[in-house]
């Protein structure tokens, strides 16, 4: 009997019920059509999950399926490996990976895999992009609040989902770990449920509840998370942290930050603040110590008061121990916590995304470079506006960057490279942050834009900027 009949029965009675568990098929199109509300995945079913081998619970996928796959640190790696290697093992054909960022080797992507697998991005990590590069994957350009919908309007069916999840307790309740943002929703609507049950996942509240007897299939692990950070920032990303901490963030205020140096250099020159709080999609391992040292009290915030807010996680061990089993963190979905109406609710929001290139207007490009997709939309733009709508006018909407890259190109730029995609809007920016110095473009004219930013441009671009901008506005760049 299938997981989606057992989740279907509590609906009927009687023949009815009889019918609809004897047929699989059936059942599938009677449930996306009339129960989706039914097949609730903290709802016990009279069921038990079928502990198994990776290679055992991947037979299940067949030609032409559709795979959601668990991404950030609960990305499961030892299942994706046992699935690409069952496609090639058996001529599979035509089958889609959709998922948000994900860890590891992403076997399913290389080139060997070619025709079994084709990745679908709902953002793209460094593990998919040559993929997409070559043609062999897909990016999807979307909210990451929206996410949530593909699954929940159908026009993402996964037949198979695959998730990594933390160990069950005594009333059989796993939890989705460090990664909810889409996973409940991709998980509801689900055709088959592959689980894989690790030992090191760490146990978290809020929504990430699932019992055990929705997994049809369940693989024991005890393996690492994927980590990321912990290394040494540079004198750049240190200077653009401390300008952004002492200047743009003021004490009570509800921060959103994501992954890398920049965010991390942000957390590190907050240790004389009070009272901040946390409502973010993810967080890193600076908060720990921003946590133990009483600066995040979250006693600020108007709902979800005392509580950290955040959907998915990728940092250090020293991360997924500080948020096992902690009720101090509710990690929610993501169509909640990136929603820009509750963005907008939490007290002095202030929201550092980061980006690739930013142009003299303000348009912000952070997903691709040039015609290359890099990532995603992710979240910058739910919090850029979230922060801007805040309900105290006090919100302030930040993109920080170095002033140059690695070869010592300008970030700052008189266009933004061709085919480059605009992430945010030049209406929606607000605040840009360098090394030296932040710009504030909020209600100002072009023109006094360009001025602002050359002048936290690096020293050695801004004369050539200062006359991109002149050729483009056919006026000299003003602060008036």
């Amino acid at each position: 009997m299938s997981s989606m009949a057992l989740r279907l029965a509590p609906r009927f009675a009687g023949k009815a019920a009889n019918q609809l568990l004897a047929g699989g098929s059936t059942v599938a199109t009677q449930r996306n059509t009339y129960f989706t509300y039914s097949n609730q995945i903290s709802q016990p079913l009279e069921r038990q999950p079928k502990y198994t081998t990776a290679e055992e619970a991947v037979k299940v996928i067949k030609s032409g399926d559709v795979v959601f796959a668990q991404g950030a640190a609960a990305t499961p790696i030892h299942l994706l490996d046992a699935m690409t290697k069952h496609g090639k093992e058996n001529n599979l054909r035509d089958i889609t990976v959709t998922h948000m960022h994900t860890e590891g080797p992403a076997s399913y992507c290389q080139p060997d895999s070619k025709d079994i697998f084709r990745s679908k991005s709902l953002f793209m990590g460094g593990n998919v992009r040559k993929a997409v590069a070559d043609g062999r994957g897909d990016a999807v350009p979307i909210f990451l609040h929206e996410i949530p919908l593909l699954f929940r309007r159908k026009l993402i069916q996964p037949d198979v989902a695959i998730v990594s999840v933390s160990p069950p307790d005594n009333h059989g309740y796993c939890t989705l770990g460090t990664s909810v943002d889409c996973v409940r929703a991709a998980l509801e609507n689900s055709k088959v449920i592959i689980a894989q049950v690790n030992k090191q996942m760490p146990r978290t509240f809020g929504d990430s509840i699932i019992h055990e007897s929705h997994f049809d299939f369940a693989v024991n692990v005890d393996i690492p998370l994927p980590e990321h950070g912990g290394h040494a920032m540079s004198e750049v990303e240190t200077k653009i942290g401390k300008l952004i901490a002492e200047n743009l963030v003021e004490d009570g205020a509800t921060l959103q930050m994501g992954i890398g140096n920049i965010p991390d250099a942000v957390l590190n020159a907050l240790h004389n603040h009070k009272d901040l709080g946390i409502h973010s999609e993810m967080f890193a391992g600076g908060v720990v110590d921003l946590v133990r040292k009483g600066c995040v009290t979250n006693d600020k915030k108007t709902f979800h008061r005392g509580r950290i807010v955040g959907s998915f996680l990728i940092g250090t061990k020293k991360l997924y121990d500080f948020v096992d089993n902690n009720p101090f963190i509710e990690m929610l979905e993501i169509n909640y916590v990136n929603n820009v109406g509750i963005v907008a609710r939490n007290p002095k929001m202030t929201a550092i995304n980061s980006a690739i290139e930013v142009d003299l207007t303000g348009q912000v490009c952070a997903d691709s470079i040039g015609t290359r997709m890099y990532s995603g939309f992710g979240g910058q733009v739910d919090f850029i506006r979230g922060a801007a709508e805040g309900f105290d006018g006090k919100g302030k909407p930040i993109i920080a960057l170095p002033s140059v890259t690695n070869k010592g190109e300008s970030k700052i730029c008189p266009i933004l490279k061709p085919g480059a995609g605009v992430v945010t809007s030049r209406a929606h920016v607000h605040y840009v942050v360098t090394e030296y110095g932040i710009a504030n473009l909020f209600g100002r004219s072009l023109r006094q834009r360009a001025y602002a930013l050359i002048q936290i441009a690096h020293p050695d671009h801004r004369e050539t900027l200062e006359k991109a901008a002149f050729e483009r506005l056919k006026t000299m760049p003003s602060p008036n």
